[in-house]
């Protein structure tokens, strides 16, 4: 039996179209990481070919394990099947990374039978395979600019985020949450994709300098260009809500309906402001999801595209 666990994630603190050093722009992501929620894995092998998720919704899970068994097939006592379980936590449908959590976890469930550590590129690699696009939640020691959509790592931006306090939210609970199969690809203006650049060059500031203040203005940024795309009907009265509490900035989910009021977890009163905030949050009519802290990470060497 092979086990395997993922986070899921809240949402992102910056997502848009990025030059790479290739020449051509690439769509990518920064995810803002939510260890409070998650997937757990179990992966039991059998002598009959193909696999089975107990939950035969999980389409991309199966996926993901087919994929994994065939990446490992020339290991020792390699199984010609299985049957994956999971267990999770995490909301579907607001854009907290369910499916990604589920193909992580599976992937490395799959890699733990057969004793073996798959790098977190490959698993990456895997994900998006399985689901065509993916966040980046295996990247759990570090801050990534994550192609989404080709499983790359554009930049390791730093060890770990500014210490924040964030207040989640729904912003639209009676929406019944985002089809991401049937949402629309951003296709995003000449100026945006320049402001995107912009950002990402405060975004590696932020995170080296530990500047949560900073990391909210990025983060607010990157929300209002996507309200083109996905709009949160509450964004501007989140915003100012959260200023007015002393807070840094907002993030959202760019495929989904959640949101994160940040806070700077080292400010003296962040934690009473942020209780002050949910009950303001709460008056709005939206339901608070979560408050968590970021917690920092070990230190890695920095990877630019």
């Amino acid at each position: 039996m092979g086990i395997g666990n993922a986070p899921a994630h809240h949402g992102e603190l910056l997502q848009g179209m990025f030059d790479c050093a290739g020449g051509r722009p690439q769509r990518a992501l920064v995810t803002l990481t939510h260890p409070q929620y998650g997937t757990r894995a179990c992966f039991r092998p059998c002598d009959t070919s193909g696999v089975t998720v107990t939950d035969p919704k999980l389409i991309k899970a199966r996926r993901a394990a087919e994929l994994t068994l065939r990446e490992l097939a020339g290991e020792p006592l390699a199984p010609a099947g299985g049957v994956v379980e999971i267990v999770s936590n995490i909301p579907h449908g607001v854009g907290m990374g369910s499916s990604t959590s589920d193909v992580t976890a599976t992937i490395r469930a799959v890699a733990d039978y057969h004793d073996v550590v798959l790098p977190q590129r490959t698993i990456a690699r895997l994900a998006v395979l399985a689901e065509k696009a993916a966040d980046s939640v295996m990247f759990d020691d570090a801050v990534v600019l994550f192609g989404h959509r080709e499983g790359v790592v554009l930049e390791t931006l730093g060890a770990a985020l500014p210490p924040l306090v964030v207040v989640g939210c729904d912003t639209d609970p009676r929406s019944g949450g985002v089809d991401t199969l049937q949402q629309r690809v951003a296709e995003y203006h000449d100026r945006e994709v320049a402001a995107f650049g912009v950002l990402r060059a405060a975004l590696r500031r932020a995170v080296v300098s530990g500047d949560a203040a900073l990391l909210g203005r990025v983060s607010t940024a990157s929300a209002r260009i996507n309200q083109r795309f996905l709009p949160k009907p509450a964004l501007d009265d989140l915003v100012d809500l959260c200023h007015r509490h002393g807070g840094c900035g907002v993030q959202v989910a760019h495929s989904g309906t959640v949101a994160g009021l940040m806070f700077d977890a080292t400010r003296p009163g962040a934690s009473e402001d942020a209780e002050r905030c949910v009950s303001a949050v709460e008056d709005m009519g939206l339901p608070v999801t979560t408050v968590w802290r970021t917690a920092p990470a070990p230190v890695r060497e920095e990877v630019r595209c």
